[in-house]
């Protein structure tokens, strides 16, 4: 499953990527987020990996291993995400549309795995595209707070 979303960000690139790419500010904009670990490598360095653990309905939690595919800041920026039975390639850019305003555009890849989760993204693939969709405008709503502080 492949979609890609965009969106508006009302502050210069520099202010986005300095937010964006600081591993502090994850808990303010993603929801459900209770830590992450780096395991290997250097943050924010191409093969360097991370683990985030999510809250879940009833108390369960989520594991997700991050790995920085590439990092091009402050153009673009790829990592990869797995958990059991998920694999998804997040190709996040950024662009210039004036010197206050900032073009985000997120290419979302996933593969599944097993019956149950090929079911899941064949019959549901709007809850996905939702999520994500969610995540970025969460991400521009902390952003343009953060920037009146």
């Amino acid at each position: 499953m492949n979609y890609s979303h965009e969106i508006e960000i009302d502050l210069p690139r520099e202010a986005v990527i300095a937010l964006f790419d600081n591993a502090e500010n994850m808990k303010k904009w993603q929801p459900g987020l209770i830590s992450y670990e780096f395991l290997e490598g250097e943050p924010g360095k191409e093969g360097s990996t991370m683990e985030m653990v999510f809250e879940r309905k009833k108390g369960k939690t989520m594991k997700l291993k991050e790995t920085m595919l590439k990092n091009n800041l402050p153009d673009e920026m790829h990592t990869s995400y797995e958990t059991k039975g998920v694999y998804n390639i997040q190709k996040n850019y950024f662009s210039e549309m004036s010197p206050d305003k900032t073009l985000w555009t997120s290419e979302s890849e996933f593969q599944m795995e097993g019956i149950g989760m090929k079911l899941i993204g064949f019959l549901m693939p709007g809850a996905f595209k939702k999520q994500s969709y969610k995540y970025m405008v969460l991400f521009k709503e902390f952003a343009e707070k953060e920037s009146k502080k």
